[in-house]
């Protein structure tokens, strides 16, 4: 006969909200929910206590998962299967070895290959037609334990980095329904990783999201959709100053004698400026001063 189990949860962003408010719906909640009460890394940002107040779930705040006082009350409640959807740094073997199922963990990626940071923004700087979402059994590496559950994702060309998360979001909702029913029949089918065919995506910065001008239409326009909310948006530097956009398209003038940075028209906010191959309309931008045509985005 399917049991009911006791669980941690782990997490701090907005999946992380999505992820506990299915648990919720499925009518299980965890022994405690460990959160942070604020963070400057993550963009997505959420504060569960407000979910785990309302639900009556007791919750813990932490900066650091593998502290002392967290790990002894993890040891304390002694849960069978602990939930980590959206934490940034590696949890150790101290916490990872606690629970009888594991770790479960989630990468939107299609593991093995795309490991590491941010993969739904580099997923779409780079131009990708499909990404995946990924449970796994979490180890001491990073993204490299077994996969539970997985299944493609399409990416559409209109997809930004909002409606990509969104996507990803209703399909790990179907997938930890499959999971929530394997732990209460007490089996997870765990299919182990190849490392040989794997890649690690690294940490992007600042300078990783401006645009140049020189680049192609075609890689502006991937990474204006990459970094689009909930991220912190691509940006460009005119006149020594940062300026975001969060919306573009692509225009029509391919001239190979004009350069690129150069504005060719300005109609209404939107402004039509020369690429490495091509011409892009800013449409949605935060230029507070418009430029005039004929000069340089530089």
């Amino acid at each position: 006969m399917p049991k009911e189990f006791k669980s941690v949860f782990i997490g701090c962003v907005k999946f992380s909200y999505e992820m506990l408010t299915e648990l919720i719906n499925l009518g299980h909640k965890p022994e405690i929910v460990i959160t942070k009460e604020m963070s400057k890394f993550n963009a997505d940002f959420f504060d569960l206590a407000k979910i785990c107040k309302e639900s009556n779930i007791n919750y813990l705040y932490t900066s650091d998962v593998n502290a002392k006082d967290v790990v002894s009350t993890i040891e304390s409640i002694n849960p069978e299967v602990i939930f980590c959807f959206g934490w940034s740094s590696l949890i150790k073997n101290n916490i990872l070895l606690i629970p009888k199922y594991g770790v479960i963990g989630y990468h939107p990626a299609l593991l093995p290959e795309n490991r590491g940071r941010h993969p739904i923004i580099w997923a779409l700087a780079l131009g990708l037609k499909k990404t995946g979402s990924t449970f796994l059994i979490m180890d001491e590496g990073a993204d490299s334990g077994d996969i539970i559950s997985q299944v493609e994702v399409k990416i559409d060309e209109s997809d930004n980095a909002s409606i990509l998360y969104s996507k990803l979001i209703e399909v790990a909702k179907r997938q930890l329904f499959d999971i929530f029913n394997q732990l209460l029949n007490s089996s997870l089918n765990r299919i182990k990783q190849s490392n040989e065919i794997t890649n690690t995506w690294r940490k992007r910065g600042v300078k990783d999201g401006e645009i140049d001008f020189r680049m192609s239409t075609q890689n502006i326009l991937n990474l204006v959709r990459a970094l689009n909310t909930p991220y912190p948006g691509a940006h460009f530097i005119y006149n020594n100053q940062e300026f975001k956009v969060w919306d573009a398209t692509k225009g029509s003038c391919e001239s190979l004698n004009l350069e690129p940075g150069k504005v060719l028209d300005v109609e209404n906010q939107n402004i039509l400026v020369k690429t490495g191959d091509g011409s892009i309309w800013l449409l949605k931008h935060e230029l507070d001063q418009l430029p005039t045509k004929g000069t340089y985005l530089l």
